[in-house]
């Protein structure tokens, strides 16, 4: 059985940075490509960055040039997260890019002054 432990959300004002960590459990994802997603209240999830098994990367437009997805060779994928914009709050998910995997819980970042 899969498991996604998504974590290192908080609330933060504009401006500022946060680290989100994914765990992935019962599986070695190195094959498989990974991304973060995440779900605004009242809106769809979508996908907002993802990392190749190879390393490469790519990033939706409002996230490209702050976010950094990154990942390691122990199931742990990355999201460093700069210049945080009130729009960026949502709760955030990773997943491989097929979505693979049953969900996790996910782990909220609020963007607030």
């Amino acid at each position: 059985q899969v498991e996604l432990v998504e974590s290192g959300g908080g609330l933060v004002q504009p401006g500022e940075s946060l680290r989100l960590s994914c765990e992935v459990r019962g599986r070695d994802v190195r094959r498989y490509g990974m991304a973060w997603y995440r779900q605004a209240p009242g809106k769809q999830r979508d996908e907002i960055a993802r990392v190749s098994n190879s390393g490469f990367t790519n990033y939706e437009d409002s996230v490209k040039g702050r976010f950094i997805i990154s990942r390691d060779t122990n199931n742990m994928v990355f999201l460093q997260m700069n210049g945080l914009k009130y729009e960026d709050t949502a709760t955030y998910y990773c997943n491989s890019e097929l979505v693979n995997f049953p969900w996790g819980h996910g782990t909220q970042v609020t963007v607030s002054s």
